[in-house]
């Protein structure tokens, strides 16, 4: 199943399943309850919007070796996690701020784990249960900040830098190696397989659950492989994540 959050022109902003001759919208939520309609509207009739507005982001930092090697870091041995604000997403097409405060900001590819329900403590063998789906992530960052700041949480904490998306994509195994793509300007900046993270979805989800409680609609982003570059106002980037989609979002002025 597809899970889509779309402003459309029949209803307010709605959820809704993605079917063959378009969105299916229903009452309700996801995460609590909800019911398909009989109404199905076209794509051209909905615009879609981020699949999810999370009370907290949690990052995954150098969860893949290639990605810690290129910044000269050494791989971890527990998750190193931080925090991106809700005020950090936006959904498919819409325009990633370039700050005034920064002259280094990086794309960063990522499949994002979406919880479905509250979850503290859980072990890592049934995370399964608490996970309601995965969709694409584009971790932005200003470099530059995160090297002078000393800690991520500016680099990683502007308005607009956490695009989610385009759809939540339920009953996905990302232990099966599911490709990670990131491409600026149609060029291919990021190739990686989510095989190759450090640490795999259920022990990031139980790490996590470990310090804090996780709730209905959180996202943890599982980290980027190699690749990640400047991008600059002007620029399209794109992240793809096999057998969930593409997220599409221009980079623009401040």
């Amino acid at each position: 199943m597809k899970i889509v959050r779309v402003d459309t022109e029949v209803d307010d902003i709605v959820y809704g399943t993605v079917e063959p001759e378009g969105i299916r919208l229903h009452r309700g939520s996801p995460f609590v309850a909800w019911e398909p309609t009989e109404t199905v509207v076209a794509w051209d009739e909905a615009r879609l919007l981020a699949p999810v507005i999370p009370t907290k982001i949690v990052g995954v930092g150098k969860n893949y070796a290639d990605h810690a090697a290129e910044m000269d870091s050494d791989v971890p041995t527990t998750p190193i996690i931080f925090l991106k604000p809700p005020t950090t997403v936006v959904g498919p097409l819409q325009g990633v701020r370039y700050p005034e405060a920064s002259k280094d900001v990086h794309h960063e590819a990522e499949l994002a784990v979406v919880i479905g329900k509250v979850t503290r403590d859980v072990a890592p063998e049934d995370v399964e249960a608490h996970v309601l789906g995965y969709t694409a992530a584009n971790d932005v960052t200003a470099r530059d900040l995160q090297r002078s700041d000393g800690q991520w949480t500016r680099a990683k904490g502007f308005d607009t830098f956490c695009p989610l998306g385009p759809a939540i994509v339920t009953e996905l195994d990302p232990t099966e190696g599911l490709e990670v793509v990131a491409r600026v300007n149609g060029e291919v900046r990021q190739r990686g397989s989510t095989a190759d993270m450090v640490f795999g979805v259920p022990e990031l989800v139980a790490f996590v659950s470990s310090v804090m409680t996780l709730l209905p609609g959180d996202v943890i982003l599982t980290g980027t492989p190699a690749g990640v570059g400047p991008v600059r106002p002007g620029d399209r980037m794109e992240v793809e994540i096999e057998q969930v989609g593409v997220l599409v979002n221009p980079v623009v002025g401040s």
